[in-house]
């Protein structure tokens, strides 16, 4: 025996010298609060803090009560540790479901200055300070920010994380016949019968081995050992190919259609060899089977938390796969029959029982006998009502049925078992309804929705041979239903089985001044379900909220239902008719890293350059993301950006310039619909629009709401829907919604080809001419291409769509171009306008030539509440007889009411005064407070062109108020300036008829 295993044998002074499910010969040394621990391979940290006899693990939410190791699973309410360090660190961790590896380090959290010695122990002396909704009524005065600081350092699990994530996490997403949620006795089965058929299967369960129940209870199955038959089946779906097994998988949650995610864990040394740390999967079943087991739940007496006091089926769990000792003296406290097998387990172990307490006055007589002759006395009509002790419980005190004293008994372990819950909470996310059942005291499905069945105990069913031939038929019936035909897979013959809980007998709530903890992982009391009766939170969405059950890292798995129970009591309901509260995903906690996946860093949201994006690089544009990366504008040596948009914008209104509005949107619809299509989209009559001809364009939400602008171009074939740059995508999703969904009559495709197509823009007096020089043989003569229309041809050898639209007031053509051949085509344009002395200009420069021309820009001049009237486009709304996207919500009052803000311009009485967007508006001049703001400035900037500054502004009543002067209040500032049109360039068009 080597040096180490020797080591950890004898440290681990709880564990049983042979047994369990460990590996023995392979040692794992650990550290907990910074004290060298050991276990074995196939330990959980749990286990070998128990098999180490660590009592107390961590300290309790509000009272930093000492707990210790209630459970054996996801359930576990108050063993909750960080792991790692550095930048690995992960706080809250739950210790059963944390594998052990080498080198592990664990520490206890929500102490100080440690877990032996937690000065925040002060607050559970001075308890009767702190009962539920304290918060809202104590830190009120003088005001909350006095006391955010140390509320928030008081509250939370555990401590954030400030340091970059190191790992990195995988997205899967999958489809298949049937996902099976669970990978316990039925989920196996049901996994053998439909993967034999041949269905495509995916079956999830978070435990590290697939089995379930089987892999720690004393179970028989066609003569072996319910562990060995697990192990076989796990073998037979590995082996077919139209199965994926996962454990270590979390199912998180259940959405609209099935679809389901999941976390799946991935190596324990990822760190070490560079694997991935998680994976989120986002799968699509045709169908649903639930098979996710039932959670012990706990019972409710006075001082109920203390370390030492675990499930039934948790000291069960650690005695028989991990070979752990939980106590060397035990009581069992129950009210139904499951927690017998504990009691014949630790039996089998020689371990002293000190006794069992059953609620129930009436016993199944072959269970009692067979438990007496064990020589364990049973306590029958009897609870326990207290208990005693610091570090661990050392005593339980009991009390009859009649309230009367029943004496009490030492322990170093009490086993409890307060019936079974079912894990219902996918159901729960797929909208099942749920009905109590007062034999097994728990809710169990009741309503299930298309395409979702549960089976096992999930469903209720405790008897292991039952289960078995259930989800056996079951997995027959839904391999009909998906079309396969079930191969003749055989039954299991179990021929020992734990014994099966049988009635729960109900608990109502003791009567006395110990406090009774409900949920064990928010410290909530039954004092605290007392006062929020009292105060008239009746309702179980209100208990919840406002005594905080269920609202902890447990999500109340071990709480709840003990509520539940005990909120009927107090209000003289059955539990039934209180109901439950609303279970949403997720089931536990996902990593934010794992959703997230490779999106994050320059991922997050990647980068999307223009097609010519090396050649702007060339032209020193300055860059910014508006979605795309685009220039700014093209500052030569020593200017400001200022100068060089102001630069820019005086030579397209004197020479040509040349942009970049490659990102425009460019949605080609087709179909003989087309046109009909795009009447009912466009707020403006498209079926009189002519080919070769376009048409400037709003679109509305159904409230009448301006979504989305832009020139719309008839060719012979199809139309050309140009969007704006940040809206392509919600536009063309929204065609395709409206054809999919509302009018599935039309033939109409709708085609997405904005990267397809670069886009150029010659802009200026001499655009034609650079145009000419370029080569086209399109005739762009003002009379053959006049304003607002469009042809297609050929433009420096390239094919070539020409729109002559401007967006800056100028003579303009917009060339769209193959995508790949921007970079060429630009530096073409460059050599052919250098004679007239193109220039280049950025974004920021247009922005500055449209607000001089007064165009709208949707989303800087228009809010989620501007409708066609606030932009002076309600006549054209109006004159549309036929129906169209939005038109019956323009006919509201309140649409068209006179002091609506809308959209007009401001000439600043000083010329030279700066004006910036957002100042407000105030009605009269030099306006003082208080005064109502009756608009904003939406559009901003200094005009070199006009030498002047200039703005657009959404004004109540503005369309009537043309003259009248009103305050700016810009921060500190105030001036006067006048409403005028929002065109302060070229009024009367002309610039755009040559």
């Amino acid at each position: 025996m080597s040096q180490a295993n020797s080591s950890a044998k004898s440290s681990n002074k709880a564990r049983l010298p042979e047994g369990g499910r460990i590996d023995r010969e392979q040692p794992i040394d650990f550290t907990f609060n910074g004290k060298p621990l050991s276990g074995f391979a196939g330990d959980t940290l749990a286990s070998a803090l128990l098999a180490n006899e660590v009592d107390v693990v961590g300290r309790s939410f509000k009272y930093h009560r000492p707990r210790g190791i209630f459970s054996a699973g996801e359930e576990e309410p108050t063993a909750l540790v960080e792991i790692g360090e550095g930048a690995r660190r992960q706080p809250t961790c739950r210790a059963p479901m944390v594998p052990l590896r080498q080198g592990l380090v664990a520490n206890s959290q929500h102490c100080w200055p440690s877990v032996d010695f937690d000065i925040g122990r002060a607050f559970d002396f001075s308890h009767v300070f702190w009962p539920a909704g304290f918060y809202n009524k104590t830190f009120k005065w003088p005001n909350w920010k006095t006391w955010e600081g140390l509320v928030r350092r008081s509250a939370g699990m555990g401590r954030p994380l400030t340091e970059p994530d190191p790992d990195h996490y995988e997205h899967v997403n999958a489809h298949c016949d049937l996902f099976i949620c669970g990978g316990g006795p039925t989920g196996l089965m049901a996994a053998l019968v439909a993967g034999q058929a041949g269905l495509r299967v995916i079956v999830a369960d978070q435990a590290e081995a697939l089995g379930g129940v089987l892999n720690y209870e004393h179970i028989q199955i066609d003569g072996r050992t319910g562990h060995d038959w697990a192990r076989q089946a796990a073998r037979e779906l590995k082996e077919l190919p139209n199965v994926i097994a996962l454990p270590r998988t979390l199912v998180a949650g259940n959405y609209d259609h099935n679809v389901t995610t999941l976390l799946q864990r991935g190596d324990p040394d990822h760190a070490v060899n560079g694997s991935w740390r998680e994976c989120y999967w986002t799968v699509r079943p045709r169908h649903v089977l639930l098979a996710a087991g039932a959670i012990e739940q706990g019972l409710i007496f006075g001082n109920n938390d203390r370390p030492g006091i675990m499930l039934a089926g948790a000291a069960r769990h650690y005695l028989n796969r991990y070979a752990v000792v939980p106590g060397k003296n035990a009581i069992i406290a129950t009210n139904n029959d499951s927690a017998y097998q504990t009691v014949l387990d630790l039996h089998r172990k020689n371990i002293r029982i000190s006794c069992v307490v059953d609620a129930r006055e009436v016993i199944d007589a072959q269970l009692r006998q067979r438990v007496e002759d064990l020589g364990v006395e049973i306590i029958a009509g009897t609870r326990v009502s207290d208990t005693r002790g610091g570090r661990k419980i050392r005593e339980a005190r009991l009390v009859s049925g009649d309230g009367q004293s029943a004496g009490s008994r030492a322990c170093d372990l009490l086993a409890v078992s307060g019936g079974w819950a079912p894990r219902i909470h996918l159901l729960c996310h797929a909208r099942g309804g749920l009905k109590f059942d007062t034999r097994a005291q728990c809710f169990l499905p009741d309503r299930l929705p298309s395409g979702f069945s549960v089976i096992g105990a999930a469903a209720g069913h405790n008897d292991l041979t039952t289960i078995f031939s259930d989800a056996h038929a079951a997995a027959v019936q839904l391999c009909w239903e998906l079309g396969a035909k079930a191969a003749p897979t055989p039954i299991p013959v179990v021929t020992h089985s734990p014994v099966e809980s049988g009635r729960v007998h109900e608990m109502p709530l003791l009567q006395g001044k110990q406090r009774q903890w409900i949920d064990l992982a928010h410290d909530v009391t039954s004092a605290d379900a007392e006062l929020a009766v009292r105060e008239g939170f009746v309702s179980v969405e209100h208990f919840k909220r406002y005594t905080t059950t269920g609202m902890s890292v447990d999500q109340g798995k071990t709480g709840n239902l003990n509520a539940f129970i005990a909120l009927g009591s107090l209000t003289d309901r059955d539990t039934g008719s209180v109901g439950t509260t609303t279970f949403r995903p997720p089931y536990m906690p996902v990593t934010l890293g794992a959703i997230s996946g490779r999106s994050h860093g320059e991922f997050y949201f990647p980068h999307r350059y223009l097609p010519a994006h090396t050649l702007h690089e060339k032209l020193k544009g300055r860059y910014d993301d508006y979605g795309w990366q685009r220039p700014e504008c093209y500052p030569r040596e020593g200017e400001s950006e200022d100068d060089a948009v102001h630069r820019e914008a005086r030579a397209v209104r004197a020479g040509v310039g040349v942009f970049d509005n490659s990102p425009i949107g460019k949605i080609e619809v087709r179909g003989p619909n087309a046109a009909e299509f795009l009447n009912r989209i466009y707020m403006n009559n498209a079926l009189t629009l002519k080919p070769g001809s376009a048409r400037y364009g709003l679109m509305l939400n159904d409230n009448g709401i301006i979504i989305d602008d832009g020139v719309f171009v008839r060719f012979d074939d199809f139309f050309l829907v140009h969007t704006t740059s940040a809206a392509v995508e919600r536009i063309a999703a929204m065609m395709e919604e409206w054809l999919q969904c509302e009018w599935t009559d039309l033939k109409v495709l709708v085609d997405d080809t904005t990267t397809q197509w670069a886009n150029f823009t010659i802009a200026g007096p001499r655009a034609r001419d650079v145009l000419n020089e370029l080569g086209t043989d399109i005739d762009i003569s003002a009379d053959s291409l006049p304003h607002m229309s469009a042809a297609q041809g050929s433009v420096w050898n390239l094919d070539a769509r020409i729109v002559r639209v401007s967006f800056s007031g100028e003579l303009s053509f917009e060339i769209n171009i193959p995508a790949d051949n921007a970079t060429a085509f630009l530096q073409a344009i460059l050599e052919a306008g250098e004679a007239f002395c193109i220039t280049p200009y950025g974004i920021e420069t247009l922005m500055l030539l449209r607000t001089e021309k007064g165009y709208l820009h949707v989303g800087s001049d228009t809010d989620g509440t501007s409708t066609p009237d606030d932009v002076g486009w309600g006549h054209v709304a109006r004159r549309k007889a036929t129906d169209y996207v939005g038109k019956r919500s323009l006919l509201r009052s309140g649409a068209r009411d006179a002091d609506r803000k809308q959209f007009v311009g401001l000439a600043v009485i000083n010329p030279k005064q700066p004006v910036q967007a957002g100042g407000h508006v105030l009605l009269g001049s030099y306006r003082e407070p208080p005064a109502t703001t009756e608009g904003w400035v939406t559009s901003a900037y200094y005009s070199p062109n006009l030498e002047r500054y200039i703005a657009l502004a959404v004004v109540s009543g503005g369309s009537d108020r043309l003259g009248e002067i009103v305050t700016v209040c810009d921060a500190d500032q105030r001036f006067n300036a006048k409403i005028v049109s929002p065109v302060f360039y070229d009024p009367e068009n002309l610039k755009l008829k040559d």
